[in-house]
């Protein structure tokens, strides 16, 4: 096992107070889910609550540090100095239904060395409050849940593979886009899953459960510390033209270089 380093340790210390008190949240979703009000309020509130945890654990530990922060937007550090890109709850629908499946990412980026903009993501966490897992990668050091190495499916026929995917919902996506490369998908592989949560979509594909993902319209937020867990693990990411950035959200493909190639070409056809 890789010796878990201190930056690593700041990031999962943080996602574990906070995922303390989303566990206990999630606790009264059922039964606001007969009140008239209806849990959507107390969602809301959870959400932003886990949020300020991390900024405040996160901001202790690394003074001068950046954010970007679904809720609170981009707050600016010192320059030169990275920032921490962090969602406190992504799976909210799930969460806001009672259903086990959501997530806290929080993923840490250097400042590109000539000053413009920003560069590689250096390190990344995707933790699960419900199962208590802690995903995690550093660049060059490999990915991991716990203690355990991450590797990505060695599947190579698309009709073996399970990929999963985002689905396009009311006021969020192009759903014409979508069903064009569902259709192109769907009949080629073993099977497609949406499970509503793509940090640990790409967490999944990184450690082999998935063999393949893809969603657009996601924000940085959401993929930046799953897009290093799988590249740490061995898979390839780009958009849908086959482009690779440190972080994708509008467009992602993520899956092992075989089946990578393979859905690449599927995607860019329906496409056309």
């Amino acid at each position: 096992m890789a010796a878990i380093s201190g930056l690593i340790r700041v990031m999962e210390r943080a996602a574990r107070k906070a995922g303390g008190r989303l566990r206990r949240d999630f606790g009264e979703v059922e039964h606001l889910q007969v009140s008239r009000k209806g849990p959507a309020d107390f969602v809301s509130k959870a959400d932003i609550r886990a949020e300020r945890t991390l900024y405040d654990e996160l901001l202790a530990a690394r003074p001068g540090w950046g954010f970007v922060m679904e809720e609170a937007g981009v707050i600016e550090g010192d320059p030169g100095m990275p920032r921490w890109i962090v969602d406190p709850l992504d799976g909210t629908s799930n969460f806001l239904h009672g259903i086990p499946h959501f997530a806290i990412s929080i993923a840490a980026q250097e400042p590109r060395a000539d000053g413009k903009g920003w560069g590689d993501v250096v390190a990344g966490v995707v933790y699960q409050p419900i199962t208590d897992q802690t995903f995690w990668a550093e660049k060059s050091r490999g990915a991991w849940l716990q203690d355990a190495r991450l590797r990505v499916s060695a599947r190579s026929r698309l009709a073996d593979a399970l990929v999963a995917t985002g689905v396009p919902f009311f006021g969020h996506g192009d759903f014409a886009e979508w069903s064009r490369i569902f259709g192109a998908v769907g009949p080629e592989v073993a099977g497609i899953r949406r499970f509503g949560a793509a940090s640990l979509d790409l967490a999944y594909v990184a450690q082999g459960r998935f063999d393949g993902f893809w969603e657009s319209g996601l924000s940085e937020w959401d993929t930046a510390a799953g897009c290093l867990l799988v590249r740490e693990a061995g898979g390839f990411v780009s958009d849908y033209r086959g482009r690779s950035e440190p972080i994708h959200a509008n467009q992602v493909l993520a899956a092992n270089d075989a089946l990578h190639s393979k859905l690449h070409k599927l995607l860019a056809g329906a496409l056309r």
